[in-house]
């Protein structure tokens, strides 16, 4: 078992490092798209890429006609080029457009990013810095068991790189906030000195889940600066312990507690069922532990890490299957552990595990027998309470200080605590924010005045009617002249020819006079028509927001493959790229992000690209596009379609390319359908939302010490 130890740890903290997705059980087969480009008026199709085309394999142009109308610019062909891959984790998900005046905003955005850190980030800070303090005592501590535990803490936090000050995160933090020295105190400090002092409202804004929260779990393990754990302190306190320590009347006292503990105890509860099932496996983790292959295990998982990338793909379910079943014997070995732990302390004539084994309804009828535990806690702990599962609680208070010397972390590398974040995401007014407020209030068909030549029809009517006179005048004219000529040899009068010779002149002049109008109103028409649609086309274009942020229900598959909706998420899109250079036209206004437009419409439409690991992927070859067709193709429901609708939309709409008589074009998809189930993430806190950080930490915690002596032994 020893040895399994160490293997533990290391492929443990290899995981962890990665910063992966949950393990797959399955393996992906299908091919879905990774990468989108957009090809502008033609061009050379990039390596690696794909273009979207018909049956015939003929490119399909979805800017076809768009900007051929009387008085715009022309037509520029627009192409989308795409890369495939059969890895589920890099596919995207979802493309979207959204027009230059579709509804959005990077100004609400921004906003609430300002919001969300004023009411969310600095208040978690001022607590948090509590749980600094702790870990800084206990490095610095003469305790052994709290310096090493603190130490082995600072080890794994030394494995994530702060890229804005080029320190580790563990030697980092030994070193006070920006937030805790205060700006006037900080502006003082040279740009070197101040690499000293890690910036947490950056950190925690900016960077990615796993490495935040990994950073906030490891500083709740090192907290506690008491020679004592708190399973310790708790067992030797009752309720009427804490009334008497008050010193106030009973009824004073129990407002007084309730306003003291409260809070911290409702969130114990909220994980008290978790807990409450887990230890009611204790006997079917102690029969898998007993018959677990260990060797059977570590071969598969050996052989898939010496393989090449062709093997790897052939082992790859296998490689699931023993990564699945490691995971479960780790948390079989932490149920088993916290079992017999809390069965060997004392409590209130039982035992802890009696405790700890009543139902959360029992508990929420008198949430007042979780005060004493609270008040066991040191205030780090309490401070980073929501990132800690009781059951995490119990194994750090089990933990032996011995054990941390076992934990070997040399042979890995660290990684960027921002690794996989775009930052640019957070410059002010590269993100947009979309909202059924701004698109009720915007037709998504909004633009600029579209020119309906309204004006310019009626002077083309006038200037035709003006024309058709002259020709009847110059008609008459020259039938009256006709008329004169032959009258003056025959028997009329002189008066009848002279009348005739007259007609002619008035009817000639006339003619003239309406024909030099027809061809200054057809001018004028032609004028203001091409001063109409330059006007139209004169719209001055904004940024291309780098990201879209859209509020969406997310349909995925749960571990048992059953599928579920997740409600109201926040889904992040990001501009596609085009191959638009710095010498082009627009390139100063909207940079590399892609126009469907062409850049030759009165605004862009820009595309988007979504990749969100709870979704279902884009099937590569489901790709199709439909031109001057308005049916939906069977067997298909969606495509690229206009932020906040999932019906595909037609990339040529009029009022953003002018042209009437331009087909529509329409690309649709199909997403893999098929579930894909993820290993478990056994942590009950705040941890799981890390993809499995939980159970990698809580591994490392656990795997470390199970085969040392437990504090039980260690009081004998």
């Amino acid at each position: 078992m020893k040895r399994l130890t160490k293997v533990f740890i290391s492929a443990f903290m290899a995981l962890l490092m990665a910063t992966i997705l949950p393990l797959q059980v399955m393996a992906s087969t299908p091919v879905y798209i990774s990468e989108i480009l957009v090809l502008i008026d033609e061009g050379k199709i990039p390596e690696g890429y794909a273009v979207l085309s018909t049956d015939d394999n003929i490119y399909v142009n979805l800017n076809r006609g768009a900007g051929g109308g009387e008085g715009s610019k022309g037509d520029k062909s627009v192409y989308l080029c795409y890369k495939t891959t059969k890895n589920r984790d890099e596919a995207i998900t979802d493309l979207a457009v959204m027009n230059m005046r579709g509804g959005y905003s990077t100004d609400d955005y921004d906003a609430l990013m300002e919001t969300n850190i004023k009411e969310q980030i600095l208040p978690f800070i001022r607590n948090f810095v509590v749980s600094l303090v702790e870990y800084r005592n206990n490095y610095n501590s003469k305790s052994k068991a709290n310096k090493q535990r603190a130490q082995f803490v600072h080890d794994v936090l030394n494995k994530l790189v702060d890229d804005d000050t080029g320190k580790y995160l563990g030697d980092l933090l030994l070193n006070e906030t920006k937030e805790e020295l205060g700006k006037e105190e900080y502006e003082k400090l040279s740009p070197e000195e101040k690499k000293n002092h890690a910036s947490l409202t950056t950190i925690l804004t900016q960077a990615n889940g796993r490495a935040t929260l990994v950073m906030e779990n490891m500083i709740a393990k090192a907290c506690d600066t008491n020679s004592d754990s708190w399973a310790d302190r708790f067992s030797k306190t009752t309720y009427e312990d804490l009334i008497n320590a008050t010193g106030k009347s009973p009824t004073d006292a129990r407002k007084y507690l309730a306003k003291l503990y409260d809070d911290d105890a409702c969130i114990i509860l909220d994980s008290w069922n978790k807990f409450n099932e887990q230890l009611a496996t204790y006997n079917e983790c102690v029969e898998y532990v007993e018959d677990f292959d260990e060797e059977a295990v570590m071969e598969i998982i050996k052989a898939y890490e010496d393989a090449d990338e062709d093997e790897k793909k052939k082992l790859q379910p296998e490689y699931d299957k023993a990564c699945e079943a490691l995971l479960k014997f780790t948390e079989s070995i932490q149920i088993i552990e916290c079992h017999d732990y809390l069965e060997s302390i004392e409590y209130s004539g039982a035992t802890l595990l009696e405790f700890f084994s009543k139902s959360d309804s029992e508990i929420s009828e008198d949430i007042t027998v979780l005060y004493p535990m609270v008040a066991a806690l040191s205030d780090g702990q309490r401070a980073t309470l929501e990132f800690l599962s009781i059951k995490e609680l119990v194994m750090i208070a089990d933990s032996t200080k011995k054990g941390y010397d076992d934990g070997s972390l040399k042979e890995f590398e660290a990684e960027s605590i921002y690794k996989g974040v775009d930052r640019d995401i957070y410059k002010k007014g590269g993100v947009g924010l979309t909202s059924d407020a701004i698109r009720n209030n915007l037709s998504p068909y909004q633009q600029p005045d579209v020119p309906d030549g309204t004006a310019n029809m009626i002077l083309t009517y006038i200037g035709f009617g003006c024309f058709f006179v002259a020709v009847g005048l110059g008609a008459k004219a020259f039938k009256s002249y006709l008329f004169a000529i032959h009258a003056k040899d025959s028997v009329v009068g002189w008066e009848v020819v002279q009348s005739a010779y007259r007609t002619s002149r008035i009817c000639a002049g006339l003619c003239a006079a309406f024909t030099i109008a027809a061809i200054v109103l057809m001018a004028l028409f032609a004028y203001l028509s091409h001063k109409e649609m330059e006007d139209y086309y004169k719209t001055k274009f904004t940024p291309i927001p780098r990201y879209m942020v859209d509020e969406k229900d997310i349909t995925g598959y749960n571990r048992k493959g059953e599928k579920i909706v997740i409600k109201n998420q926040a889904a992040y899109y990001k501009a596609v790229k085009c191959n638009r250079t710095a010498a082009d036209e627009k390139y100063s206004e909207i940079g590399e992000f892609a126009d469907l437009n062409g850049d030759v419409g009165a605004q862009w439409l820009a595309l988007y690209a979504a990749s969100n690991s709870n979704e279902q992927p884009i099937l590569a070859d489901s790709l199709i596009a439909v031109v001057n067709d308005k049916d939906v193709p069977a067997g298909y429901q969606t495509g690229i379609h206009m932020f906040g609708s999932d019906v595909a939309f037609n990339l040529n709409t009029y009022p953003y390319d002018w042209n009437k008589s331009a087909p529509s074009v329409m690309v649709y998809f199909k997403r893999d359908d098929t579930p894909q189930k993820t290993a478990a993430n056994f942590t009950g806190g705040m941890l799981a939302l890390a993809s499995g950080g939980g159970i990698l930490l809580g591994a490392v915690i656990t795997m470390i010490g199970i085969t040392l002596p437990k504090k039980k032994e260690e009081k004998k």
